[in-house]
């Protein structure tokens, strides 16, 4: 069956993945071209632009957020507790993007601030999801 999870766990999965194949057309662009040498990719990125760096951060934001965030979604599939995670589903997805498109687009500090208000709200609806998901086991 197809819940509001499901689709935001898959959604989840591909803008990462998005974000990565992104970052890679990019960095093959930039090894064609010859403006960056192949090895010319550090662990920091700090020898690539400002976006670049930034959509390194986004992209790292979101792997990191699929261990915690999607486990939860996951945790809640397999034990048949969807509907713990349905009915906020769709605004966590919809937190992420906008967290991840304030990230990439701006650093200015109203940017930083609704980035930061973005992620409270991803990290509100996992408390939430994580307290009913426990107090689901004991009852």
């Amino acid at each position: 069956m197809i819940t509001p999870t499901l689709i935001v766990l898959l959604g989840f999965i591909s803008w990462t993945l998005v974000l990565l194949i992104l970052m890679e057309v990019i960095r093959s662009k930039l090894v064609f071209t010859k403006e960056v040498a192949a090895t010319g990719f550090d662990q920091e990125n700090s020898t690539l632009s400002p976006f670049m760096q930034r959509l390194a951060r986004v992209l790292a934001n979101c792997i990191e957020g699929l261990v915690l965030f999607g486990s939860l979604m996951v945790f809640a599939i397999i034990t048949d507790n969807s509907d713990i995670t349905n009915g906020l589903a769709y605004a966590f997805l919809i937190a992420r993007l906008i967290q991840s498109t304030i990230h990439l687009i701006s650093i200015s500090a109203t940017a930083i601030t609704l980035r930061f208000t973005a992620f409270s709200v991803q990290m509100i609806i996992a408390a939430y999801w994580a307290y009913s998901l426990w107090m689901q086991l004991f009852l």
